[in-house]
């Protein structure tokens, strides 16, 4: 018992507000001076997928091959009244009930999967920005206290607390660099990579159900307007 307070006063001498806000306040103002408002939304927002499983199309591919099921069976028209949830989905089957030629669904789909890797990217270099302000900022929390330690030399008292922002001030940009923004970052990028190469997988079947049913639909068209 008699190593609790020891702990929290050997824990205590880590912390200093002044260093912290030097740090921290610095680096989180200098992110969003230099990253635009849209991407510095998404940033925080990516926070949130990190806990999440690993993303995969296996669900999207089985409603894919119940759609072409339903499109045999019911015709073409009968996908305009299924619920899909994603919207890359969502679009592609959205043009094949109107009969979109093949090739803009497709370039339709590699624009969706583009957009989507350029956002993810933003929200990773929002991360990244930061763990490279960080111990910059640092380094600002370290001259300062060595300004405050130099102008006070006939203050002993003062000294130590200007000694532990000049210490400390380079200890945090450090930790925030390293073992939260870029870990962020990476994790970030890696769940990116993996989520395209899932959705990539999306294009074929899509496709396939597009030139099987788009002279379904325009025979079906042309004989109405005949």
């Amino acid at each position: 018992m008699s190593s609790t307070p020891e702990l929290a006063q050997a824990l205590g001498a880590f912390l200093d507000p002044a260093a912290f806000g030097i740090v921290v306040g610095g680096a989180v103002l200098a992110t969003i001076l230099r990253t635009p408002l849209r991407d510095l939304k998404r940033g925080i927002a990516a926070i949130a997928v990190l806990p999440r499983r690993r993303f995969t199309a296996e669900p999207m591919l089985d409603q894919i091959a119940a759609l072409g099921r339903i499109a045999r069976r019911h015709g073409t028209i009968a996908l305009d009244r299924s619920v899909i949830t994603d919207p890359d989905v969502a679009a592609a089957i959205a043009g094949i009930v109107d009969a979109v030629p093949v090739s803009e669904i497709s370039e339709q789909l590699v624009q969706h999967r583009r957009a989507r890797i350029e956002r993810h990217a933003a929200a990773a270099d929002m991360w990244s920005g930061l763990a490279e302000v960080a111990p910059a900022m640092g380094m600002v929390g370290t001259l300062i206290g060595l300004v405050r330690m130099f102008t006070a030399m006939n203050d002993p008292a003062t000294i130590g607390g200007a000694m532990a922002i000049a210490l400390l001030a380079t200890l945090y940009g450090a930790l925030l660099a390293n073992l939260i923004a870029t870990p962020i970052a990476n994790r970030l990028r890696r769940r990116a990579r993996e989520e395209a190469a899932e959705r990539a997988r999306l294009e074929a079947p899509l496709i396939a159900l597009a030139e099987r049913e788009r002279p379904k639909i325009q025979s079906v068209r042309e004989a109405k307007a005949a």
